[in-house]
Formats: C-alpha cells, sequence, structure tokens
C-alpha cells in the first residue's frame, strides 16, 4: 500500500554571542533556548517512538550550550538576575527592566499572575514617567519569572523544586535565587545527552549546518547573488571557498567528535545552495541536502506541482552526487505562524488533512510520498500554548494511529523512494529564492565591505603568532555568520538590533586586535541606520466619514487615530502582512474603522474574512463582527453586540470596500458611552487561518468623543 512518508527536520540555531576577548555573553538567547526547547523537543520523541525525525544542530550553537552546561559560560543577563536584589545598583534594575520581558506577552507573562502583574506595573512605570515603583522584593520576583518564563514545560510540570516556584509565583527568596541559578546548568546539561542518546537509538538524524552558520554560496562568490537577482546593487566581490570548506570541515569535525559520527546530511545556512556548495559538500561526505520548494521551481524554471515536490532528488555533476529534498514551503510556514493561534487539535488535524488531499493524486497512482516540512525547531513556540507541546502531541500522537503514514529521518526516506535526477541547483535560498535578506541593501552591503576588508588584513598580515593568527581567522568565521546581515537591511526588526549591529563589528574589531593592528574607526560607527518602527497615534478630535470605501476627501478622516504597522517581520521570516495603516475614531454615537491594505493586496482579499472585536476598557462588554470578502464588496456575516439581542443588528453595523475597508458600528449598540473608552482587535482569515492581525499583540485603544465637549 502507497505510504506518505513524513521528514520533520527541525533546525536548531542561535547565533555566536560570545566575545573571544572579553569572554562575555552579549545576548543570553542560546541558553534561553537550551532551557525552553533544544531539550524539549527531542525528549517529547521518547513518548511517541513511531516518530523519527532530523534534528539540525548548528556546531556554533551547540558549542555555546556545552560551555553553559560546564559552568564555564560568563553570561551578564543570568548574573544579573542572579544578583541579591538588596544590592542591585540603578545600573542593574535599568538593565533587568530593559531585558526582562522580551517574551510574548499572552503565553509567556500572562500565563503567569505575578510577571503579568509586573509588566503591567513596569508599563505604567513607562507611561508615566514615574521611577523606583518597584522595591527588592519586586525586583526579585522579576529576576525569578524572567528566567523560569523560560523553563522547558517537563520541569514546570514535573520538577518538584521548579514546580513550588511556578505554583507560589511570589515572594522569592535570595535562596531562590541561587537554586534557580543552579537549576538552570541542571537543565541545559540535559540537552547534549538526549540528542546523544536519541541519535544512538536511530530514532532521530542528526544533520548539520557550517559551523558558523554562514550563506555558502556568498562566500565562495558574493557575486552569484546577482543570478537569482539581477542586477541588484552588490559591494566589492567576496570569494573565499576556502572559508566555506572550512565552515563545512569544522561542522562536520564537530558532530563525529560529540555523536560518534559524522553526519551525512546537510541544511546549507538558510537553505543557500549552489552547484560549487553542492560539489563541496559532495566532496567532504554529505550524502543529502535540503533546500526549499521555491528553489526548485527556480531550478527546473516552472512551478512544480506537489508530485514533483513530494519526491526524492539527486545532484549530479562531474561524478558527484547528492541527494537533495525541497520543503515544502506553505506546510513548514503553517507551523511556523499560524497554528500558533489555533486549538492545538484542530490545528494538528488541519495540517494532516491538508498533507492527505496534496498526496491523494500520488498514492492514487501507487507511488509512495516524502513530505517534508523543515523549519525553525525553536523560535515558533513561544506563541503557542505551552510552549507549543499540545499541538506536538496531538500531531505525533495521529500520525503515530494513521496506517498510511509514517514519520522517517531524511536518510531513511532517501532509502525508501528512488531519485529524479538533476544536473544543476538555481543558487538562492530559502527566502523568496534569492539572497537579499543578506545582501545589497545599503547596510548589508557595508557589512560585507567591512567583512571583506577585515579578511585581506588577515591574508596580508605578517609576524603574527600562530595562536593570535587562529584566534583572528575564528573571528572573522564568526563574522561570517548569517546573523549579522539578517538584522541589516529593511526586512527584519528586533530589540535586539542595536546589540547584533555591536556584536558583529566588535568581531571584526577583535580580528584586527588579535592581528595586533588597530580597528579601523569605521568599525566604532553603527552600520544601522534604518528604523521603521510601527506609528500609534490616538484621536485627536471627532469624525464622520461616509461609509464608502472610499477616501472621500482628506479632511474625511483628519483627527482620526492612526495605527501604521511594522511591515517587518521578526525574528523570523515569512509571515504575511496584509495590513499597512488602520484610521479609527468617533463621532460620539459611532465608531469608525478605517483599514488600508498594501498595494497588491486588494485583489487578493476575496475569499477572506475580517473579524472585528471591540470592548470596554474593563473587557466587560464585548462586541463581534465578521466581515466576509467578495469581489468587491463586503458583508457582516455574524454580528454580537454587547447591547443588543443576538441576531438584531439593525443598522447598527455598516460596512463599505473600494481603496479601503470602512466600517461603523453604533456606541449605544455596544454599550459604550460617548466620552469613554473602547480597545479593539482587528484580523483577517482565509480558509479557516489566521493571516494577519492588527495590532500582533494586545489592543489599540482610544477614548470615545464626547459631543458636549465638542460644543
Amino acid at each position: 500500500m502507497p505510504q506518505i512518508h513524513l521528514c520533520f527536520l527541525w533546525h536548531m540555531h542561535q547565533p555566536f554571542y560570545k566575545d573571544l576577548i572579553s569572554g562575555e555573553y552579549k545576548l543570553p538567547w542560546t541558553r534561553m533556548h537550551a532551557l525552553k526547547d533544544y531539550y524539549g523537543m527531542v525528549r517529547i520523541l521518547e513518548e511517541f517512538p513511531q516518530i523519527h525525525q532530523t534534528f539540525n544542530l548548528v556546531p556554533s550553537m551547540m558549542a555555546q550550550v556545552a560551555e553553559y552546561a560546564s559552568g564555564e559560560a560568563v553570561d551578564p543577563f543570568l548574573q544579573t538576575a542572579l544578583r541579591p536584589s538588596e544590592s542591585l545598583t540603578d545600573q542593574d534594575r535599568a538593565f533587568l527592566l530593559r531585558h526582562s520581558f522580551y517574551s510574548d506577552p499572552r503565553h509567556m507573562i500572562y500565563r503567569y499572575p505575578r510577571y503579568g502583574e509586573l509588566y503591567d506595573a513596569w508599563q505604567r512605570e513607562k507611561n508615566s514617567g514615574s521611577r523606583n515603583l518597584f522595591g527588592a522584593q519586586e525586583y526579585r520576583d522579576l529576576q525569578m519569572w524572567s528566567q523560569l518564563a523560560w523553563f522547558d514545560e517537563e520541569f514546570q510540570e514535573a520538577d518538584p523544586e521548579v514546580r513550588d516556584w511556578v505554583d507560589r509565583g511570589r515572594n522569592f527568596t535570595a535562596a531562590d535565587q541561587r537554586r534557580m541559578g543552579e537549576k538552570q546548568r541542571e537543565i541545559v546539561g540535559k540537552v547534549l545527552p538526549e540528542y546523544q542518546k536519541m541519535a544512538a537509538s536511530g530514532q532521530i538524524e542528526i544533520s548539520t549546518t557550517p559551523y558558523y552558520h554562514p550563506i555558502l554560496p556568498l562566500l565562495c562568490d558574493s557575486n552569484i547573488a546577482a543570478v537569482s537577482h539581477p542586477n541588484v546593487p552588490l559591494p566589492p566581490r567576496f570569494r573565499h571557498p576556502e572559508d566555506a570548506r572550512r565552515q563545512l570541515l569544522l561542522a562536520r569535525e564537530y558532530c563525529a567528535k560529540n555523536f560518534g559520527v559524522a553526519p551525512v546530511g546537510l541544511w546549507p545556512s538558510e537553505g543557500s545552495v549552489s552547484d560549487e556548495v553542492f560539489a563541496m559538500a559532495s566532496e567532504l561526505g554529505f550524502e543529502w541536502a535540503a533546500t526549499d520548494s521555491g528553489v526548485l521551481d527556480r531550478t527546473l524554471s516552472r512551478s512544480v506541482p506537489v508530485e514533483g515536490l513530494y519526491r526524492p532528488y539527486q545532484w549530479q555533476q562531474q561524478g558527484r552526487k547528492l541527494g537533495v529534498i525541497f520543503r515544502d514551503h506553505f506546510l513548514s510556514d503553517l507551523i511556523g505562524f499560524v497554528y500558533s493561534k489555533m486549538d492545538a487539535g484542530a490545528a494538528a488535524e488541519d495540517f494532516l488533512r491538508r498533507i492527505r488531499e496534496n498526496c491523494a493524486g500520488i498514492l492514487g497512482s501507487g507511488r509512495d510520498a516524502l513530505v517534508p516540512i523543515i523549519l525553525d525547531g525553536e523560535n515558533a513556540w513561544e506563541y503557542y500554548d505551552r510552549n507549543g507541546r499540545p499541538f506536538l502531541r496531538e500531531l505525533y500522537r495521529r500520525i503515530s494511529e494513521d496506517p498510511r503514514m509514517r514519520a522517517v529521518t531524511v536518510s531513511e526516506g532517501l532509502r525508501l523512494m528512488a531519485p529524479a535526477p538533476i544536473d544543476h541547483i538555481f543558487p538562492a535560498s530559502w527566502i523568496s529564492a534569492n539572497f537579499d535578506v543578506w545582501i545589497g541593501a545599503e547596510e548589508d552591503n557595508q557589512a560585507w565591505t567591512q567583512l571583506l576588508r577585515a579578511r585581506e588584513t588577515f591574508d596580508s598580515a605578517t609576524n603574527v603568532p600562530e595562536e593570535k593568527r587562529r584566534l583572528a581567522l575564528e573571528e572573522l568565521l564568526i563574522a561570517e555568520g548569517s546573523d549579522w546581515c539578517w538584522w541589516y537591511g529593511p526586512e527584519h526588526d528586533s530589540a535586539n538590533r542595536p546589540e547584533f549591529d555591536e556584536l558583529y563589528r566588535s568581531h571584526l574589531a577583535n580580528a584586527y586586535r588579535f592581528l595586533n593592528l588597530m580597528p579601523p574607526e569605521e568599525l566604532s560607527r553603527p552600520i544601522l541606520r534604518m528604523t521603521v518602527p510601527e506609528v500609534h497615534i490616538e484621536p485627536s478630535g471627532g469624525i464622520s466619514p461616509v461609509m464608502d470605501g472610499e477616501v472621500t476627501s482628506y479632511f474625511e478622516w483628519m483627527g482620526a487615530g492612526v495605527y501604521h504597522v511594522d511591515e517587518r517581520s521578526g525574528s523570523m521570516h515569512g509571515k504575511k502582512v496584509v495590513v499597512q495603516e488602520v484610521q479609527f475614531g468617533s463621532d460620539g454615537v459611532n465608531f469608525y474603522l478605517r483599514v488600508d491594505f498594501r498595494p497588491g493586496y486588494e485583489q487578493q482579499l476575496s475569499g477572506m474574512e475580517a473579524r472585528l472585536t471591540v470592548q470596554s476598557l474593563d473587557g466587560l462588554l464585548n462586541s463581534y463582527i465578521a466581515i466576509a470578502f467578495s469581489p468587491g464588496a463586503v458583508a457582516p456575516t455574524e454580528t454580537r453586540l454587547a447591547a443588543l439581542p443576538e441576531g438584531e443588528p439593525g443598522k447598527a453595523v455598516e460596512c463599505a470596500l473600494g481603496r479601503v475597508l470602512e466600517v461603523r458600528i453604533s456606541l449605544k449598540a455596544m454599550g459604550i458611552p460617548a466620552g469613554s473608552g473602547l480597545r479593539f482587535q482587528f484580523s483577517l482569515w482565509q480558509g479557516g487561518l489566521p493571516i494577519d492581525a492588527v495590532p500582533l499583540q494586545g489592543w489599540l485603544e482610544m477614548r470615545t468623543t464626547n459631543p458636549a465637549e465638542m460644543a
């Protein structure tokens, strides 16, 4: 009977945060994800022995984990979290408040009542301009929760000490702090042994990525970016294939040392491939590589249907060969960006239903299907309920119970099916089948130019002791990593962008120092130039626009509040940004909302559904409207207004679609008086899946106009 072979590949990666000169870790994310994701993601498979998977471990990340486990890592973020709260300096307290609330508010802050209280208090302190609202106990509770919220679900549920801290919630002691620090080291110390055990059992396969996660095709020849994007502005040519080879060799050596066998599988950083990279990987002993379906489309010069996607390929050139699988971009992104907003069971069922439907024709023809699901194994889970564990358990259970599905490692999948031959691979990454995220923008090109200068300086340096020369080269290899240019350019944003910029320039400066040279002055100045913050302006006056879906005049929405969406996608790439801006306000009788969509999306709205929730500020009055889009028109499909009987909206709701979406809702029907406040959320859905939301977190708030005050 034909089978569906599911190939899950979880990519585990963090940048190299350690400064080789100071020895300090400049950001804490490797430790935090080691507490929350690296152990638990593989440990959960022990509950499902039939589920085989591939874990892609980036060596530079695992080396940091090992250093944390040994107690050698010097992490100022952890040191500050463990410092007695009574002895905190003003600088310590400011540091704690800045760095203790990076977690997702809904799933990792408000999940714990005390953490939510502290977050709200901090927000009030920021908004009011007050200082020192926290005492020693508040700071100690914050020190504990900024760490505890990242502890793996297994320890929160089953470890007596951690369970006690979670249940107690507040009034922690200095002894609790000390023990929490010790517990972190214990948890991080379980990561590598768990992978070693599961790999030895054969339930998981370990693949790898070049050591410091560089974009290999660009290291081999940065000009190759012009193949996938003709006429892209490029920096001076960087061509060091010897560095690419070294990064691959270091990765194989690290994995062989820690797992007893060199990996045969390669996830090239960001799925970035080229013929030169494949030839190099094949020569070094890799047997398979993975990249994205968009790369397959460009390789075959056509849009490849699932019949072509759900099978293995074999790349061959000049006697070299390499098995290749291409990730299902859409399904992988559903896990990464969409299913976090759904019930765990419904999300798992939707995912498997889509796979069965995609594979129906393949199985019907008597052929097996190989479905590659490849995505980040760490960053998505903080947006899921309980770190995604309910979703994963539902998914793995349903796969285990389906006689026509098998979850296999990549190597197992390649042995089960005959590959189709390809004689070349299109040079590109998994993002838009080009390299634009890492090269071409002004900031990216400046970063590459500075890297090239440092690399050329290394080549020409003389009379440098061998150990210092080795360290200088290591700093250059670190600087070749993809993560620095991920944050340069217009595509992504993070609260830590300035730190990433500083860390990148520090690695380059360290290379000069190890060569006994003064770093160039340009490395003292930030490369970052671009900031695209969201704009949120509250209403300044009453408005009464005509509901026709058109911007009838400039004055129609004058005085409205404005929320302009930040189009950067955050740390993970792939989220759709459909809404460009919303404007909102009232005339004391109605609440008005205008939604402007990004150019080009107007024609894609048909078949989508808008959902608008409006509440009183205390959350006691709740109104909800669902609006269906059809070509050139909209109509409410469900209306629940707090002060009207269900199903009797009458003239309380009106909406129109033209250049923009306009919505009017009676304040009286929602039970919201003139001059009071309301908050609202707007989202777009398609096929039962959430597509976009404004705002992404929390609510937009406003005060309703009071006509009496305007008179």
